[in-house]
């Protein structure tokens, strides 16, 4: 099974490479496959490359269940 992510975009780099964040943990990452990235874009994250733009509510609500997943399965 694969896992792919929200994140937010912090910075643009050159080289399509971005600057991402989640939960304040930030990573360096490849954009090659996503045109036109945009400081506070969304992005899905998956093995350091964005796949996609997402849209921010979309990627909230995902990143809530998430944690409540997360939460849920806590001893």
């Amino acid at each position: 099974m694969c896992l792919a992510i929200p994140v937010q975009v912090k910075e643009v780099l050159p080289g399509g490479m971005a600057k991402v964040t989640l939960d304040g943990v930030s990573k360096i990452v490849s954009t090659a496959l996503v045109d036109d990235i945009e400081a506070g874009d969304y992005v899905v994250l998956h093995v350091g490359y964005a796949l996609a733009r997402i849209d921010r509510n979309e990627a909230e609500r995902t990143l809530a269940l998430i944690r409540e997943a997360a939460i849920g399965d806590a001893p």
